[in-house]
């Protein structure tokens, strides 16, 4: 059964806006909300004018120092230096630079390399213009018990849950969740279920294959929601070569889990066929559902709590062609849960879907905005948008046709009809290197003031907390 909640679409104007303030207010804490509305509901909130994007870049051979770095950009308008990279950090090596995530007090930004399993922890609170490297976990395989390729890193309250793609067994997709403390103290690991061991959750379909990518929270359902890739012996491969083995391809994750999330335990396995990536929940206080695309398959499944409390996965639109490979990656809903950012890598396209029906999403616009594209972050406020385009350091296009960028971070600016580009900053002309997960960052937050800019400059409120 559907619940009836979902289908409601909400209103425009003053009465949304009272409803969104209400929504924030009965769903959490006032200081309980994300800037970025795909950030975990236990974080501190930008609720104006973030004054920096942190970049986490792939080194690559040949481009600058060749190493992973975080970059910093301005971004903002009322700065001298906007559109400017103001800072990088280095790490040593190429680690397959991927994900990364704050601390539910955004002291740290906690960044991964799929590659190495190393777990780079930066201070951004200290300075947030110069992020310093705090500290950095090397032996995340061997305190997890076997777990490699740290990728999301999603804040808890006092902790942080890492979701794994790998293992140290066979390098392939059988993985887990790995808690720590914000500081980088391991807690805990929390295996996926599988046919040979399903911790107690229900098998609902054919699948329960271990796999692992992302995770959300529903704190007021007590739910967390895991989806799944692939293993490390893929994500490495040439994609080439990786599309061209029958067999590797079929070494995909085809589920999604339900866990209970005070007890750490899985309730309920779905078949979501073809690698359900990114997860993206509804803010609304009545709105108990999340969305997820399918990398192989191009389609929009919409994970939901039925009148009954029961949780249900249902495919709900398609995305592009999948027999043209468009590849979904990153998606991004907006703080209203009435817009789905998508983006398709392969085609370059960011396309928005309505959602104010979940159940039916219907695609409204498509903007290109490079040869290939990956992430998607927007303000709060739904007024800025911005996109990098690296995926993985051997499944990266290699060239653009002439006039289009590659390798970029872009600043676009959203009024609700179309995206209007701000700047665009050449990863590779800059020789920084292959830009990927982006997080926001603020003065505000800390209680600070912008040193180069007087608050009647400010575009709008940057307050923090």
């Amino acid at each position: 059964m559907q619940s009836k909640t979902l289908h409601a679409p909400l209103k425009k104007g003053a009465f949304f806006c009272l409803s969104l303030l209400l929504a924030v207010m009965a769903t959490t804490p006032a200081t309980a909300i994300a800037d970025e509305t795909c950030m975990s509901p236990y974080m501190a909130k930008i609720v104006g004018q973030e004054d920096y994007v942190y970049v986490w870049t792939l080194g690559a051979e040949g481009v600058g120092d060749e190493q992973d770095k975080l970059v910093t950009v301005d971004v903002n308008p009322a700065s001298p230096t906007y559109g400017k990279v103001v800072n990088t950090l280095s790490v040593g090596g190429r680690n397959e630079a991927h994900h990364s995530g704050f601390t539910d007090d955004r002291h740290y930004l906690w960044a991964g390399g799929l590659d190495t399993s190393k777990i780079f922890i930066f201070d951004v609170h200290t300075d947030p213009a110069k992020p310093t490297l705090y500290r950095t976990i090397d032996d995340f395989v061997k305190a997890s018990g076997g777990v490699v390729g740290p990728h999301t890193t999603y804040a808890l309250p006092g902790r942080m849950m890492l979701t794994g793609l790998s293992n140290d067994k066979d390098h392939g997709g059988r993985t887990a969740l790995v808690e720590y403390t914000n500081t980088g103290d391991y807690v805990a690991t929390h295996w996926m279920p599988t046919d040979q061991d399903l911790g107690g959750a229900v098998k609902s379909g054919n699948f329960a294959d271990g796999y692992g990518y992302d995770i959300r929270a529903l704190p007021r359902r007590n739910v967390m929601i895991t989806s799944s890739f692939t293993g490390w012996n893929n994500y490495m491969m040439n994609l080439g070569k990786l599309m061209g083995d029958p067999e590797a391809m079929k070494r995909f994750g085809n589920t999604v889990v339900v866990w209970d999330l005070h007890t750490r335990k899985p309730k309920k396995i779905f078949d979501v066929p073809g690698a359900p990536l990114e997860i993206r929940c509804a803010w609304g206080p009545h709105n108990n559902y999340c969305f997820t695309t399918t990398a192989l398959t191009s389609k929009v499944w919409l994970i939901y709590e039925d009148d009954d409390g029961e949780w249900q996965a249902k495919a709900v639109a398609d995305i592009g062609d999948a027999s043209k490979i468009p590849l979904p990656v990153d998606i991004s809903i907006s703080a209203d849960d009435t817009e789905l950012w998508i983006d398709t890598w392969n085609d370059g396209m960011a396309r928005l879907f309505d959602i104010s029906d979940p159940f039916n999403p219907v695609e409204v616009q498509q903007t290109r905005i490079g040869a290939q594209i990956n992430m998607a972050s927007q303000s709060w406020d739904g007024k800025r948008i911005y996109f990098t385009s690296s995926l993985l350091a051997n499944w990266d296009k290699t060239e653009a046709p002439e006039g289009e960028d590659l390798q970029y971070f872009k600043s676009y600016t959203w009024d609700g009809k179309k995206l209007s580009h701000e700047f665009t900053i050449d990863f590779v002309a800059e020789n920084l290197g292959l830009p990927h997960q982006m997080r926001f960052g603020a003065y505000s937050l800390y209680g600070q003031s912008h040193p180069n800019v007087a608050a009647s400059e400010m575009p709008g409120n940057s307050g923090g907390n």
